[in-house]
């Protein structure tokens, strides 16, 4: 079961959980996962834009940044989507929240399939 976030509450749950994350973009047709560091500013995130990122946010704006589950935070991933553009000097992605939820570990449970 996911939860939402307000997006008025998403700094107290980015704090929570530290600056560490995964941002993950579109690049062509495949998703491109990178570790990254986050800072709250305003209401925008800011994360550190290297040379594929970059490229994937000309092309595909949208983007989701990933905390995984924690000893702390044990049930839930928390998911930010959001839309994305680089800084002028193009050092930087900077990502306006448009939504945030905390996902439930492992989702649905299920079996896994048997060996062929």
């Amino acid at each position: 079961m996911s939860i939402d976030v307000r997006l008025e509450d998403l700094a107290g749950a980015m704090e929570e959980r530290g600056p560490e994350a995964y941002l993950v973009t579109v690049r062509d047709d495949r998703p491109h996962v990178v570790a990254v560091s986050v800072a709250a500013r305003e209401d925008v995130l800011v994360v550190g834009a290297g040379r594929r990122t970059a490229m994937n946010i000309e092309d595909h704006p949208l983007a989701t940044l990933l905390w995984p589950v924690t000893d702390v935070h044990p049930k839930h991933t928390l998911l930010v989507d959001g839309t994305a553009a680089l800084s002028e000097d193009g050092e930087w992605l900077l990502i306006t929240p448009t939504s945030a939820i905390l996902h439930r570990a492992g989702g649905r449970r299920r079996a896994l399939p048997d060996e062929a």
